[in-house]
């Protein structure tokens, strides 16, 4: 995945994946907090993927002091189609 420079890019994608998974919203606090990195490095890296398009924020309609990750639509498609192919090389042959 081209998209993916650090082993931390690649946690801050599947923790933001797997909250939308989860039918829950993770905002940047929430991702400082599981202390992936330093918080300025996450912010840092948080902020490139967000420039590449990587990451989308959103306004949390709730609370407009925050702010809402979500993985984009390329990135999602990107995983499920890494995700497929992954489990085609899992699965056993007979």
């Amino acid at each position: 995945m081209p998209f993916i420079n650090s082993l931390l890019d690649f946690d801050i994608i599947i923790e933001i994946g797997y909250a939308e998974e989860q039918k829950k919203a993770i905002t940047p606090k929430q991702l400082f907090l599981l202390e992936l990195g330093s918080v300025t490095t996450v912010r840092r890296r948080l902020a490139r993927l967000t420039a590449d398009g990587i990451v989308a924020r959103h306004a949390n309609t709730r609370d407009h002091r925050s702010e809402l990750l979500t993985l984009s639509s390329s990135t999602l498609r990107v995983l499920e189609k890494y995700g497929s192919l992954l489990l085609s090389i899992a699965e056993p042959i007979r």
